[in-house]
């Protein structure tokens, strides 16, 4: 039953970092006036699920690093850094992010006709 109980609480964590995640790089990239105000309100409002679920252990490559852009964008918002700065630091690790993702998901065959040479 621990087992289960943990598999839980570890899907509820990953959920609630990619809401985070998704939530902050769409106010950064959709929204046309951007401020560090804005910002600020984004992230305090996305704090408060973060700060309600309990934190676990992430032994996957992305998650962990999902996580630590999460808890840099948090530390983006109590810093002296320009939005500018910010959003284009944010932009290019969530887009790094996405292409690891990306990555193992999809493989390109070079050589399709060689593949079916022997047939």
């Amino acid at each position: 039953m621990s087992k289960n109980i943990d598999s839980v609480l570890r899907l509820k964590y990953i959920r609630v970092l990619e809401r985070f995640f998704k939530s902050v790089v769409s106010y950064l990239s959709i929204t046309g006036e951007i401020t560090k105000e804005g910002y600020v309100k984004k992230i305090e409002n996305n704090l408060k699920y973060f700060q309600k679920t309990q934190s676990v252990m992430l032994y996957k490559g992305e998650f962990s690093d999902l996580e630590s852009l999460v808890k840099e964008m948090i530390a983006y918002s109590s810093g002296d850094e320009t939005i500018e700065n910010i959003k284009s630091d944010i932009l290019y690790k969530a887009n790094r992010l996405e292409k690891t993702k990306n990555n193992r998901k999809y493989k390109k065959d070079k050589h399709k006709a060689e593949k079916f040479k022997d047939w």
